[in-house]
């Protein structure tokens, strides 16, 4: 199993969230914060975030994407460098992943090159 597993809820659903960006948002521009996001709305340009990411089922992030670990519910167009991602049912991802952990979820989709290497440096 990923580190999702619904019988198991993953330690990033547990952490405390500082940067929220609301469902019908919009950022024009990149994104950078150091601790845990989640991102029900849509960014338009890179983000960078320390810690993890959760992309709810109605978030879209249209740039690269450079964080710890992240689940994706909703739609990422863009490279991913990661230490761990799971593709939740719902998500959808268009570029390349770099990760140490891949988990895809049934009816996940990713459209890409994968590269797996040990644990990337933050």
């Amino acid at each position: 199993m990923g580190f999702l597993d619904k019988k198991n809820e993953s330690a990033i659903y547990r952490q405390s969230i500082t940067t929220l960006i609301s469902e019908g948002s919009i950022v024009d521009g990149s994104l950078t914060a150091k601790a845990f996001a989640r991102i029900d709305g849509h960014i338009k340009g890179d983000v960078d975030i320390t810690d993890g990411i959760i992309l709810g089922k109605h978030g879209s992030i249209d740039g690269d994407v450079r964080t710890k670990e992240i689940v994706v519910h909703g739609k990422v167009n863009g490279n991913i460098n990661v230490n761990a991602i799971e593709i939740g049912a719902t998500g959808v991802v268009t570029g390349d992943i770099n990760t140490a952990s891949l988990a895809v979820e049934t009816g996940g989709i990713y459209n890409g090159r994968l590269v797996m290497n040990a644990i990337l440096s933050q």
